[in-house]
């Protein structure tokens, strides 16, 4: 079980890890470890999430998620391939909850009166500089 928050897990049978190859440099122990872990959780078919929480996650998430509904995470960061899966949990943990964390509506607030008399202010002594700039009208 992965808990993603107090209130949800997903269980391990959901989850897919593939480990292959890492790229990049590295010599001999690159070219033979498959230390490259990637992580598949198939969002549209998943019993852990409400039909609520996948819409959220579908609408919040979409750029993540491949056109079968699958959220796909890999990491090839670490020289060990279980350590390169505790990444993709973490992050997989983090995309999650932070897709799921409901989102604050900014309140309005009323612009202070110091702020609309400096904004004046600021404004009047642009004009009498620009004015000062002018020729005399005689």
């Amino acid at each position: 079980m992965i808990s993603i928050t107090p209130t949800l897990s997903i269980p391990d049978s959901e989850i897919i890890f593939i480990a292959s190859r890492s790229s990049g440099p590295g010599g001999q122990h690159v070219n033979k470890t498959s230390s490259r872990v990637t992580l598949i959780f198939n969002l549209q078919e998943s019993a852990a999430l409400s039909d609520y929480q996948k819409r959220i996650l579908l609408s919040r998430i979409s750029n993540k998620i491949n056109s079968n509904g699958e959220l796909h995470i890999s990491c090839e960061e670490h020289r060990s391939q279980f350590r390169n899966k505790e990444e993709a949990i973490e992050r997989f943990k983090n995309i999650l909850a932070e897709g799921l964390k409901p989102i604050k509506h900014r309140r309005k607030t009323k612009v202070p009166n110091s702020m609309k008399r400096k904004r004046l202010d600021s404004k009047n002594k642009r004009a009498q500089t620009k004015k000062q700039r002018s020729k005399p009208d005689y």
